[in-house]
């Protein structure tokens, strides 16, 4: 694993008697995409909020790049919010070009970058039009400008494809990739897990103020295995689930035209050689697949967990 840019060490706040985040622990390796998730509430923003110090913590300690986080630290964060944080009667080249020199570019560098951003992202009509003319994702789009535009080392986004159409949610997963090949280190957090598994390295999952799973993504995803295997074969669905025996149960069953399909469940301690050698006996198998659960289910699953767990009355 790579040396971390940034660790929460049991971190805590709370708001007049509501805990907001509870002993909140992390990790983020530098350069890597680490996904900041949980349900509304949970504590994310909170969290957020944190690191880019517009609040502090109660307790705990937060480093960067193995030293305290510090006001000085701001200069090397990018943070894009989900709500939007333009000047609405503001001209959206003054408003990107105010809102770089705020981050410390000189108004050179900025219009030299801004021009090399707004021809990539096909916007440079707009640069004379007010921000309340724009949509809701034009409006994104700046913001995710100027919000990269000080080539921060560390870049958090919140819900960063908002009100995009795919073919923009697409032009954005291309950006923050690369960004990322370029090195830098990228904390998204987001409902979407189709974005998680497609994106991030890592997860830290987030609820009723705790982290209550984290880890590699593909580590996690092993972790929730439940050894079922989908099955497509040539025979009957009778022959088959006898064939089982003590090895499989029989969890799904799918016909079609096409195919005959199963969705098996490993029982009894049985391996894999096992429960095949007996359904070899009696169909064709013609597919075997391990169902690795996804990170939408995964989610689902670990928060039902730990509210049964954790908060039952």
């Amino acid at each position: 694993m790579s040396e971390p840019i940034f660790r929460a060490e049991n971190v805590s706040k709370a708001y007049a008697g509501h805990v907001a985040i509870e002993n909140i622990s992390v990790t983020v390796p530098e350069g890597s995409i680490f996904g900041l998730l949980g349900p509304n509430g949970a504590g994310k923003t909170t969290f957020i909020r944190i690191i880019n110090q517009i609040t502090g913590p109660d307790t705990g300690t937060l480093w960067f790049n193995n030293e305290k986080l510090d006001q000085k630290h701001l200069q090397y964060i990018g943070y894009l919010p989900e709500e939007r944080g333009l000047y609405k009667k503001m001209k959206v080249g003054e408003q990107a070009l105010y809102l770089c020199q705020l981050k410390g570019l000189s108004k050179k560098d900025a219009l030299q970058r801004l021009k090399y951003w707004f021809e990539k992202f096909e916007i440079q009509s707009w640069w004379n039009k007010r921000v309340e003319e724009l949509s809701k994702g034009m409006a994104q789009k700046v913001q995710f400008i100027v919000t990269i535009l000080h080539q921060p080392k560390l870049l958090i986004l919140d819900e960063p494809f908002s009100g995009f159409d795919p073919i923009n949610t697409n032009l954005i997963k291309s950006e923050i990739l690369e960004l990322k090949k370029n090195g830098t280190t990228i904390i998204f957090s987001t409902h979407n897990m189709g974005s998680v598994e497609e994106l991030c390295d890592h997860i830290a999952l987030i609820n009723n103020a705790k982290v209550i799973l984290d880890g590699e993504v593909s580590e996690v995803r092993n972790r929730f295995r439940t050894n079922t295997f989908d099955i497509d074969f040539k025979g009957s669905l009778m022959e088959l689930s006898s064939s089982l025996g003590t090895y499989g149960e029989l969890i799904e069953r799918t016909s079609d035209q096409e195919k005959l399909g199963a969705t098996v469940r490993l029982v009894n301690g049985a391996t894999t050689n096992q429960l095949l050698g007996n359904m070899m006996r009696s169909v064709e198998v013609t597919g075997f697949t391990e169902v690795i659960p996804s990170m939408n289910d995964i989610f689902i699953e670990a928060v039902e967990r730990y509210n049964r767990e954790n908060l039952a009355v």
